[in-house]
């Protein structure tokens, strides 16, 4: 018999093959996702998983991806430095933006569901209103924007609005990809960029803690090393000012850990922890966010980091149990 799951996906660039990996064993176990939210990464994956895609699916077009693509240069970023400095300091980013935001529509028009109002619930409860949210950053008024709902806030209608730019808000790093521009109904530009900076794993979304749910809301985040160790040598070597930005997004958008996780809400119980270190031909590495050369082989080593992992988590959970522990009262003796 099926059984109703909600879920939450981190954010991590290229790393996002871990989480359908992860997905991957919580389909085999019978579970069926009820509501999605993501940022960045994760919002790419939660979109897809909305409008119908399995996971062997997402894992065979994730496959066929050249990230390399998603680097599409504008005419100033042709020049080489000073044009991608040129391109930073007139349109704020080295990357157009546009291939992704096509590819990802060319994925959902292929099952036809394009926009907010064709992944409507009929639950009444604003945040379970849509079967997927992305979390974006308008870094104008420094807010953190939860999608579709907050389209509100600049006149715009969240039934009518493209999921795909959406969730190009939502990754649209900053200095990588030109941010998205929305007025406000009073004119005023917003930039609106990756929602990482300010929740990269929002499991709060769909379950703030309070209540007595009726189904679980697991959490797929992509875990660092449990313990880091100084490096001997730089992977990214900083030589020049465009690679200084690059670093310092990188640095910002890889530094969420585990320890953002609330274990009062019995966050941590619930989160299956997928590890960005794997190891290829005997060789150890651990994926950053921004490593757009990532290979076919490392993007398998991440799924299958993905499987084990949720593999493990499901030999142990039990929600009832999980219940009692986090959300039912005590009673009294």
């Amino acid at each position: 018999m099926a059984q109703k799951a909600d879920a939450v996906f981190e954010g991590g660039g290229v790393k996002g093959i871990g989480l359908v990996g992860a997905i991957s064993e919580i389909e085999k176990a019978g579970y069926v996702l009820e509501n999605l939210s993501g940022t960045s990464a994760g919002a790419i994956v939660a979109s897809l998983l909305a409008v119908g895609y399995s996971s062997a699916e997402l894992k065979k077009e994730l496959e066929q991806l050249n990230y390399n693509d998603f680097k599409d240069e504008g005419l100033l970023d042709k020049l080489g430095f000073l044009g991608k400095s040129l391109s930073i300091g007139f349109e704020y980013g080295i990357y157009e933006g546009e291939f992704f935001e096509n590819w990802l529509e060319g994925l959902l028009v292929a099952k036809g569901k394009t926009t907010f109002g064709d992944i409507t619930t009929g639950y009444k409860e604003e945040q379970y209103k849509y079967k997927f949210q992305a979390i974006a950053a308008d870094i104008t008024d420094r807010r953190l924007l939860v999608l579709p709902g907050d389209l509100r806030l600049f006149g715009l209608e969240p039934d009518e609005f493209s999921i795909s730019r959406a969730v190009r808000m939502s990754m649209s790093i900053p200095f990588f990809f030109e941010p998205v521009e929305l007025r406000d109904t009073s004119g005023r530009k917003h930039f609106i960029v990756d929602g990482g900076l300010l929740s990269n794993y929002p499991i709060w979304l769909l379950d703030d803690g309070t209540g007595d749910p009726p189904w679980p809301t697991f959490g797929f985040k992509l875990m660092e090393p449990d313990k880091r160790e100084l490096k001997q040598a730089k992977r990214n070597p900083i030589n020049n000012p465009i690679s200084f930005l690059k670093a310092i997004v990188g640095t910002m958008l890889d530094a969420h850990d585990s320890y953002h996780i609330s274990k009062s809400k019995g966050d941590y119980d619930r989160t299956v922890g997928i590890p960005t270190v794997i190891t290829v031909n005997g060789v150890e590495k651990e994926i950053g966010t921004t490593d757009f050369n990532i290979t076919q082989e490392e993007s398998q080593a991440l799924y299958e980091n993905g499987v084990k992992v949720a593999k493990k988590f499901l030999e142990t959970w039990d929600f009832d149990e999980w219940k009692k522990k986090y959300r039912q009262k005590k009673k009294a003796s």
